[in-house]
């Protein structure tokens, strides 16, 4: 584990002790797909709803994250109208330069404060979430209703996108 991936952890730890929000923890093998995030998730019996992290670059300089469950798929139609420029995922080398994340264990909490982020609605419809923080060993687990708290302790710009309604 590199030095910034345990960084981004402690990080984490300390903003759940800061917005004083139980949290689960869980230690596992490396997860860096969705295949094995299942896998371990069965294993270790966690119901909480899986999260991504997409970390994509705006044209013309800039960063941006979406967090979101796990089977979204990006609408940048929608997140260009939301930043005001278009956006494409980051290449592995560019990502890890920027935010010190491993691929496929993008941790939203603790990015620097330049990077906006993008929360989905869908996220505050499950009872719980969890992700990967920056550690591909461990996993979070907290009451989807507390993460307003966290995001406000946070020091990036946020927009949070319009809630679908389903017809």
């Amino acid at each position: 584990m590199s030095d910034n991936q345990e960084h981004i952890y402690q990080t984490n730890i300390a903003l759940f002790q800061q917005a004083n929000v139980p949290y689960q923890e869980w230690q596992h093998d490396p997860i860096l797909d969705f295949e094995t995030d299942r896998r371990i998730s069965t294993e270790l019996g966690i119901t909480a709803a899986p999260t991504k992290s997409l970390f994509m670059k705006l044209k013309g300089g800039g960063h941006c994250l979406l967090l979101t469950h796990r089977d979204s798929r990006l609408d940048s139609k929608l997140v260009k109208s939301l930043v005001g420029k278009r956006v494409s995922i980051c290449s592995n080398d560019e990502m890890v330069e920027a935010i010190g994340c491993e691929p496929g264990a993008v941790c939203p909490f603790g990015l620097p404060e330049a990077i906006t982020m993008l929360i989905d609605p869908v996220l505050y419809s499950f009872d719980e979430i969890m992700y990967t923080p920056g550690k591909p060993t461990a996993t979070f687990a907290f009451a989807s209703a507390q993460l307003d708290a966290l995001l406000s302790l946070l020091p990036n710009p946020q927009i949070q996108l319009p809630a679908v309604t389903e017809v």
